[in-house]
């Protein structure tokens, strides 16, 4: 009887470890936990490819959480997260879904925050989702008829640069080019060499120059000054006597004054006209009688 109630303690015992053992398998397998210390999040991403229920959540690396649920709600998965309480969230926090191998494995990785204000857990959160490989080949498997025709363009354009390269005349060019280049920038050089001291006579003079202008404009500095003003002085009535000249011009041309009533006067050039043709014939008269009879005067004198 003795040996027997052994044998059921022993049972008992065994079944009790069995479970205990069985139940941190479950625990660590499926992130399971017999305790209610963990805050439930919900993440708002716009893929989750990859991702499936009981995936680890990281807290800066470390696992702290695992994922509950998710589901679509108008476009967007809705993720629910579980997280230990003992993780201080913040509002600044990040949760980012992220790849963790190269079969395709998934897990959340969040970043707590620094900011003074706590996260509302109420409320869904903004996650960011990062490409994984399947992405990647989607993409690139867009783009594969632009990378096809680049490409192409590129080899056309290697093909054309090939032809200019192995042209003979091109390459016969080229090298007269870079020829007459070296030449010139060897006699560059041996000018440069040459005319060194030249060079620097010039410079020194030139700086020297510059001082002694510098220096000359200093003593007499209250000279040019003056100067200035009476330069200024005789442009402004030089100005003035232009204005003067323009005024009497425009009165001229306009017959506003005496010389332009002289000058525009119609009447008075007639009057000029036949004065002139009278004196002239008067002229003729006085030289046919001088060369004749002479000058007949009847006069009568009182």
């Amino acid at each position: 009887m003795k040996d027997y109630r052994k044998t059921e303690i022993k049972v008992g015992i065994t079944v009790i470890v069995g479970i205990l053992l069985f139940l941190w398998l479950l625990s660590w397998a499926r992130n399971f936990s017999l305790t209610t210390a963990e805050t439930e999040l919900k993440i708002k991403f716009p893929n989750v490819s990859g991702l499936q229920i009981g995936n680890e959540v990281t807290v800066n690396g470390v696992q702290n959480g695992y994922v509950s649920d998710f589901y679509i709600e108008k476009g967007d998965v809705i993720v629910t997260i579980s997280v230990n309480k003992n993780i201080p969230l913040k509002e600044d926090a990040r949760f980012e879904l992220v790849l963790t191998d190269l079969m395709g494995g998934k897990k959340i990785e969040v970043y707590p925050g620094r900011s003074d204000v706590d996260l509302d857990a109420s409320t869904i959160q903004n996650g960011i989702y990062q490409t994984d490989l399947a992405g990647l080949m989607a993409f690139f498997g867009g783009i594969q008829g632009d990378i096809t025709e680049v490409l192409g363009d590129i080899r056309q354009s290697l093909t054309y640069l090939n032809g200019y390269l192995t042209d003979k005349d091109f390459n016969k060019d080229l090298k007269e080019t870079v020829s007459q280049m070296s030449d010139v920038s060897k006699k560059l050089n041996v000018m440069l060499t040459e005319n060194r001291s030249d060079i620097k006579n010039i410079t020194e003079n030139t700086k020297e120059l510059t001082q002694e202008t510098k220096e000359f404009i200093k003593l007499n500095k209250d000279d040019i000054s003056e100067s200035v003003v009476r330069l200024k002085n005789v442009l402004q009535t030089s100005d003035s006597i232009l204005q003067k000249i323009n005024y009497f011009t425009n009165e001229t041309m306009s017959g506003n004054n005496n010389v332009g009533k002289m000058l525009y006067n119609d009447s008075l050039y007639t009057n000029i006209n036949e004065t002139m043709s009278r004196i002239n014939e008067l002229v003729k008269v006085i030289l046919y009688q001088l060369q004749n009879d002479g000058v007949n005067v009847d006069a009568h004198i009182f």
